[in-house]
């Protein structure tokens, strides 16, 4: 009789406050009380534990483009109330072009309970949690769902896990603590944060609470005036001047909690000289560097070499390497006044799967040409103006797949440039696109120090076939991730016709 009273004990104290596990696929759950015996009266702080699989990820509660936020239902005793829950500090994540809020870790959603005063010590208290979240990979999503169940008792209020719990809360956006101000102007919301000059700031980010605030995919940027930080954030046309909430990230996995009402946010200097030709000077050597990316180099390697082989006349040589010049800069301005119109980021047209496959057919195309299976007269043809000018198109269109140093910074500061100093951004872009064939053309030395023709050309061009090969090897990936296996058939068929 004592030894089944004993085990009776043991069974009732493991469940009394053990945490509730939710058995799930890619995410596991696990609801923890901080105290198994909260006090009358008093404030108890649960947790859910989310632990996402290697390679999966969960949503903040604005999931930003795409996924969901988690929602939650209570069943509580009489008087018994469960407050909104706390998130941490998310993470941004990219997937297709979208930008998603997310959680790639182990993180903890805390709720604060409120125990009504009055009851004796001893009473019980079941708490039922009823979860649904979204787990996702780069590829897939699966809903996903918990139910949890706490049984605590009223008691003293002392904490079993108040070191684990501080942590969590540690990992909480902290109040901001002062007021701060916003103000549209068009598409463009500026937010003037109240921030010490002398904090530290490690890549910021606002993650706005409420879903559509915000263009979520487009660079943000962030300005010190004083003791402020001024947010420029591209946003819909709107005229509201309901508080905008949100979190700032700060760096380190440190963020604040913000409410910001209608008032002055002036704005950055963004449209300052030396902060023009900064983003001019980080464009043109992000578009240098993009001429050695596996895209592209192919492309200006066989161009150089056809115009040292050609022999021709300075103003010939001249004439085409403008031409070439003229082609990368129109195309890069191009692309830079659609992205600046839809507001979009670089390489925003990647997200169209008919681009992609018209990338893919470019490079499928020069992949062969390189291997000497197919003709591009563009490439390897003679010396005309014609040609370069088609040439730098191409390079500046097929360079659009690759990005580079420098270029992150540069093409999101041209979204808050104004509009003139915006274009210049580009067109430095298409400038450093275009500057080592530039150099070929109006530098008579660097033609005579090309390698004379040769055999040694053909076992060049297969070799420089197989970065273009792998190049259209990612885009049919691209192809397959957009518009999915008959997408890709289609591609390869689209090629095979070709």
């Amino acid at each position: 009789m004592r030894l089944s009273r004993l085990l009776a004990l043991c069974v009732t104290l493991m469940t009394l406050a053990a945490p509730a596990l939710a058995q799930t696929t890619h995410i596991a759950a696990q609801l923890v009380a901080e105290s198994s015996a909260p006090a009358a009266g008093s404030d108890v702080t649960l947790a859910l534990d989310m632990r996402p699989a290697p390679g999966w990820h969960g949503y903040w509660s604005n999931p930003g483009e795409a996924g969901f936020e988690p929602v939650f239902k209570w069943t509580l005793p009489p008087g018994v109330v469960a407050g909104a829950p706390a998130f941490p500090v998310p993470k941004t994540l990219t997937i297709a072009g979208l930008m998603n809020y997310v959680f790639e870790g182990e993180h903890a959603l805390l709720f604060r309970v409120h125990v009504p005063g009055g009851l004796a010590k001893g009473a019980a208290l079941p708490l039922r949690l009823s979860a649904n979240w979204l787990a996702c990979t780069d590829k897939i999503c699966v809903p996903e769902h918990g139910d949890f169940a706490l049984d605590l008792k009223v008691g003293d209020g002392a904490k079993d896990r108040a070191a684990r719990f501080d942590a969590w809360r540690a990992a909480l956006p902290a109040p901001l603590g002062a007021d701060a101000h916003f103000a549209r102007e068009s598409d463009v919301l500026r937010i003037a944060i109240p921030y010490p000059a002398g904090a530290a700031l490690a890549d910021p980010h606002f993650f706005p609470l409420a879903n559509g605030t915000i263009v979520d995919a487009a660079p943000q940027r962030f300005a010190r005036d004083g003791d402020r930080l001024i947010a420029t954030l591209s946003a819909p046309k709107d005229s509201n001047t309901a508080p905008i909430g949100g979190v700032l990230a700060i760096g380190g996995g440190r963020g604040l909690s913000l409410t910001a009402t209608p008032g002055p946010a002036p704005e950055a200097d963004a449209g300052g000289l030396a902060a023009i030709l900064f983003a001019i000077g980080g464009a043109l050597l992000g578009g240098l560097i993009l001429n050695v990316m596996p895209c592209v180099f192919p492309i200006l390697s066989l161009k150089a070499l056809s115009l040292a082989q050609a022999g021709t006349d300075e103003r010939a040589a001249r004439r085409e390497a403008l031409a070439y010049a003229g082609g990368a800069i129109a195309t890069c301005v191009a692309l830079g006044a659609t992205m600046l119109a839809l507001k979009a980021g670089w390489a925003f047209q990647l997200q169209d799967a008919r681009v992609v496959l018209l990338l893919l057919l470019l490079v499928v195309a020069l992949a062969l040409n390189l291997a000497g299976l197919f003709a591009l007269p563009t490439l390897a043809g003679g010396v005309d103006a014609r040609g370069g000018f088609l040439t730098g198109a191409l390079a500046a269109f097929i360079a659009t797949p690759c990005t580079g140093p420098f270029l992150g910074a540069a093409l999101g500061a041209a979204l808050v440039l104004p509009v003139a100093a915006a274009m210049g951004v580009f067109a430095g872009l298409g400038l450093g696109l275009a500057l080592p064939f530039l150099f070929v053309g109006f530098v008579p030395a660097i033609r005579r120090r090309l390698p004379k023709p040769g055999a040694w050309m053909e076992r060049l061009r297969r070799i420089l076939a197989v970065p273009m090969a792998l190049t259209a090897l990612w885009l049919g990936w691209l192809l397959w991730r957009q518009a999915g296996s008959s997408g890709l058939a289609l591609g390869i068929g689209a090629v095979a016709v070709a």
